[in-house]
């Protein structure tokens, strides 16, 4: 009995020490995997403290990190209204989320806080940012924050821009005209955008009597789907290259009978991008000469934009990308609409739109930005607002 009992003492004995073992072991190799995880991260946000733009890579870093989408805009403004406390600047967040740094009027850098949803890792390799924003429209945000702490102009973050622009539209309703506007939406450092077509959408509705099948008179859903084509054949008669074209979307199409079956009703929401050749009651009036049946509500338009290559800004934008990379400056006409509609629909004054980044990233699930790049635009910025200032 105590040989059986030293037997199994033994055994238990051993199996302790292959046991403290593999503890042992498995303690050591999750040490060495944190430490080479931890080394990563480490060697990744070093690239944050390299060049000249520090503070700027930093903030670009948080707020590409401070989820941002249009409606919940809230937290990263106060990361971006810290920035400028923590450079003495005057700010503060208005009553629509925008968040305001006033200064010398010779120049407004404004770009959008806010970005579409979708999840796209937040990291850094080989100097380049990943993240949803870093492109559109973060990375212009945070370049322009740091040019408007370098040379004291005024800088307005808005919010909304990715869907009803209420930020904007708060903003020129609320302050007075600046000598310049600088947009922040991407151009890639050495372009910079003059143009960008407008945005005039609508919900048609007709109703027609509830007949049987077997009738031929035209009931409220042909009526919809016929002028829909008219109005769209009218347009790509006129197809001259896409900037200078009005390209027409049906976004959504619901019939059927009424609730208390007695008529047919038919509802097309519609929309349209209207180029500078044309006005946007220039299409509305197209549109609504085509109507058999039926009317269109129209929604609140933003009017097309293109300015001459020969004002103060365009031209302070072209010696600027020269003198930091001894490039010729690409001057560029967007498709899209973008803020700076709505500042030209208002002011009168110079402006364009600039940014770090590739547009074809836009809202993309591969969205990222060189950070390179992003110093670059910073160097443009501050040149250019120099310029203007000293006007």
């Amino acid at each position: 009995m105590n040989a059986e009992i030293d037997r199994e003492d033994g055994e238990d004995a051993k199996a302790a020490a292959e046991a403290e073992a593999e503890a042992t072991a498995e303690t050591t190799a999750n040490a060495e995997a944190d430490a080479s995880v931890t080394s990563g991260a480490d060697a990744d946000t070093d690239a944050l403290d390299e060049g000249e733009w520090v503070d700027a890579r930093h903030l670009l870093y948080d707020m590409v990190s401070t989820p941002s989408v249009s409606g919940d805009e809230e937290a990263a403004a106060e990361v971006l209204k810290a920035f400028f406390e923590a450079h003495d600047r005057e700010v503060w967040i208005d009553e629509v989320g925008n968040v305001r740094a006033p200064a010398d009027d010779a120049v407004l850098l404004t770009s959008h806080v806010d970005t579409v949803p979708g999840d796209v890792p937040v990291k850094i390799e080989d100097g380049v940012l990943w993240g949803r924003g870093s492109v559109d429209a973060t990375g212009p945000l945070c370049s322009m924050a740091a040019a408007a702490v370098e040379t004291g102009v005024s800088f307005v973050g808005v919010v909304g821009e990715e869907t009803s622009s209420r930020g904007a539209w708060h903003l020129v309703e609320d302050r007075e005209e600046p000598d310049a506007v600088v947009n922040g939406e991407p151009s890639g450092w050495d372009g910079v955008t003059l143009g960008y077509r407008g945005f005039l959408s609508g919900t048609y509705i007709a109703t027609s009597e509830l007949g049987h099948s077997s009738r031929p008179e035209e009931n409220a859903i042909q009526s919809a789907v016929a002028w829909w084509s008219r109005v769209a054949d009218f347009f790509d008669e006129e197809r001259d290259g896409v900037f200078d074209t009005v390209t027409t979307k049906p976004v959504t199409f619901d019939g059927g009978p009424t609730d208390d079956g007695l008529a047919v009703e038919a509802t097309v929401d519609v929309q349209f991008r209207v180029p500078p050749r044309l006005s946007i009651d220039d299409v509305r009036e197209v549109a609504e000469g085509e109507l058999t049946r039926g009317g269109v509500h129209w929604n609140k338009p933003i009017p097309p934009v293109m300015m001459s290559p020969r004002t103060d800004v365009a031209r302070a934008f072209r010696v600027a990308i020269r003198n930091v990379g001894g490039v010729k400056p690409r001057l560029l006409r967007k498709t899209g609409t973008s803020d700076m509609n709505i500042f030209a629909g208002t002011w009168d004054c110079p402006m364009a739109t600039y940014g770090p980044g590739d547009s074809d990233l836009d809202h993309a699930p591969n969205e990222h930005l060189d950070l390179a790049e992003f110093d670059s635009a910073i160097d443009v910025l501050v040149d250019v607002c120099e310029r203007l200032a000293d006007d």
